[in-house]
């Protein structure tokens, strides 16, 4: 148990990133394979996407996402935090498949209106078991929320389906620097205990 706790603790938001990777990119893909088959997902509907992008196409990614900020803000932008970014190695995309959803509202009208928290939940235990696997291999990532503003962006540039929807972007790398250590805090807080 203390082996899983660990890597739950070293999961950590990492900003200084860079393209010294200490795994080859079929490695990271792998990963992310498997995290996709794995993560559960209500209903075993199978409804999660992603996009692994490396090289030129994580580069170009990170110029079209500040290209996108400026047109929604009509202001002449800092580059610095895109920049950031796009030091690393490379951007995994998450979405999720809304015609998958529609299906299983269909099927389980019961349910209907859960059916969107619960695509998003697995989202979520998708991103955390995608950045916690990719911290054990050593590779820093941190995780960003561009869209709505980049999500028709992202359909051209990487030809996804209508139906796919951007939950989110996480960049990835070599780990130019570590995270200062989390404050720490009385847990019990925020976890109640009842017998």
């Amino acid at each position: 148990m203390n082996a899983f706790i660990n890597m739950i603790k070293s999961r950590r938001t990492i900003y200084g990133l860079n393209k010294n990777m200490p795994v080859a990119d079929e490695v990271v893909c792998d990963l992310v394979r498997d995290c996709v088959r794995y993560v559960p997902d209500a209903f075993d509907m199978k409804s999660q996407r992603v996009i692994v992008c490396t090289g030129e196409k994580h580069e170009q990614f990170w110029n079209s996402v500040y290209d996108e900020l400026v047109k929604f803000t009509g202001d002449n932008l800092s580059r610095e935090r895109t920049d950031s970014f796009s030091a690393g190695h490379g951007t995994i995309l998450y979405f999720y498949d809304s015609a998958v959803m529609d299906s299983a509202k269909k099927q389980y009208a019961q349910y209907a209106e859960r059916f969107h928290d619960w695509i998003m939940q697995s989202n979520g235990m998708l991103q955390f078991a995608v950045w916690t696997g990719l911290r054990a291999l050593g590779v820093g990532a941190n995780l960003q929320h561009y869209n709505p503003v980049i999500d028709e962006m992202v359909k051209k540039m990487f030809n996804v389906p209508e139906s796919w929807v951007l939950v989110a972007q996480m960049p990835f790398g070599g780990i130019e620097k570590e995270p200062d250590a989390k404050a720490e805090e009385n847990i019990s807080n925020r976890v109640k205990i009842e017998k």
